[in-house]
């Protein structure tokens, strides 16, 4: 029964890291559609993170995804 409960917690938690990502990509994007003044350097960086994040969003690697997306978000200070 504990190990039911315990596979139970750990698939209702990576299905709100996966539902978490899209959201995170939207954020970026809706940031980038701005044309915020970065250096080029930044934008491509952030251009990067963003699509690894999907990358691994798409992979099922969500927690690697928030962190890629994380770090982008956090260039653009958002």
């Amino acid at each position: 029964m504990k190990k039911l409960l315990f596979c139970s917690l750990i698939l209702a938690a990576s299905s709100a890291f996966a539902n978490n990502c899209p959201k995170e990509m939207k954020a970026i994007d809706a940031q980038l559609a701005t044309k915020p003044a970065l250096a080029e350097a930044d934008l491509a960086k952030i251009q990067t993170l963003r699509a690894d994040g999907e990358k691994f969003h798409k992979e099922g690697k969500h927690s690697d995804s928030l962190k890629a997306l994380g770090e982008a978000k956090k260039l653009l200070k958002i």
